[in-house]
């Protein structure tokens, strides 16, 4: 008997950014699933009449296996008109209806998975919605207490103990139960979710050097070092702390993995260096799987055809990965 297709639900993001445009070249590509894009339908004809796209779009209630040349969108409306490129706080409750649309979808069994495309946190902030990012607000309205965001790609995976905050307050928010929770979230999705039975995971550490030995910070001594002791003797596969400016060469030579970072600038510029236009954004601990594209709304791209659909592939493939 042949296994149904999996349902992919894709938010297409910030109208004003490239969004639609991944959405729309989309279109042309085979994929091995059912994919929905939940977006404004007018949008992406004109975005798709704009770059040039042919493609005959279906609004109907049932999503049919995806195949070139069609593409099936969930209509939910835009407040205002889209000009590419330029945003506008009055369509940024729709961007927060996409996501709240998916998540209702993936928590119902409706969606196997959500793929998002980038949205733009200033502009939702200035219509005056409280948004850090998809990752928090996904775990605040699926009642998840804690969530990991992790990047995947050119043969890394990196996840981050703290994820969007001044560099200043990153210190005061390790804790040890923090560690404990992230780490905790990290092993069992490698394990559940990517197959890995005996996950190896290099936890950097804070400061420079991890520390030079406390003449440097004594976060490695008095938080970081306790907590992977601990964890490891649960039975946890735990290498570090190491120090962030070597970890990623030691691991090239000694795989892993994972990749622990204790801040975002911390371990996703080598990520997205060795990831470029390919890499996948994960967030770990939900009770569906979300990945997503690890770029942002691209707004000068806008429109033009130039912008690249590598990473949105990128991640539908490893939300079906995940699925199984």
């Amino acid at each position: 008997m042949t296994k149904p297709l999996p349902v992919i639900a894709l938010t297409a993001g910030e109208p004003a950014g490239i969004g639609p445009d991944l959405a729309v070249a989309l279109s042309q590509r085979a994929l091995p699933c059912r994919l929905t894009v939940l977006g404004d339908a007018g949008v992406l004809a004109t975005r798709a009449s704009r770059l040039g796209i042919s493609v005959v779009l279906d609004t109907g209630e049932a999503i049919p296996p995806h195949h070139p040349g069609h593409l099936h969108v969930r209509h939910i409306p835009v407040a205002t008109p889209v000009t590419p490129g330029v945003l506008d706080p009055h369509n940024s409750a729709h961007v927060l209806a996409l996501l709240d649309a998916a998540l209702a979808g993936c928590m119902n069994g409706a969606y196997h998975a959500m793929v998002t495309a980038p949205v733009h946190k200033g502009v939702i902030n200035d219509a005056g919605f409280t948004f850090t990012g998809h990752t928090e607000y996904l775990a605040d309205h699926s009642g998840t207490p804690r969530v990991v965001m992790m990047l995947a790609g050119g043969d890394l995976r990196v996840a981050l103990a703290t994820t969007h905050l001044p560099l200043r307050e990153v210190a005061d928010a390790i804790t040890q139960p923090l560690l404990v929770e992230v780490i905790r979230i990290l092993d069992a999705d490698l394990r559940h979710k990517f197959g890995i039975a005996q996950p190896r995971i290099a936890v950097a550490g804070l400061n420079p050097h991890a520390g030079e030995s406390g003449h440097l910070g004594r976060e490695e001594i008095e938080v970081i070092e306790p907590v992977l002791d601990f964890l490891r003797g649960e039975g946890f596969s735990l290498i570090g702390p190491l120090p962030a400016d070597t970890l990623f060469s030691r691991i090239r030579q000694d795989p892993v993995d994972a990749v622990l970072a204790m801040y975002h600038d911390q371990g996703l510029p080598v990520l997205k260096y060795a990831s470029f236009g390919v890499g996948v954004n994960v967030t770990l601990g939900l009770p569906f799987i979300r990945t997503s594209v690890d770029h942002g709304t691209a707004l000068d791209l806008a429109g033009t055809g130039r912008a690249e659909v590598g990473s949105l592939i990128a991640a539908i493939g490893m939300a079906l990965e995940m699925r199984g």
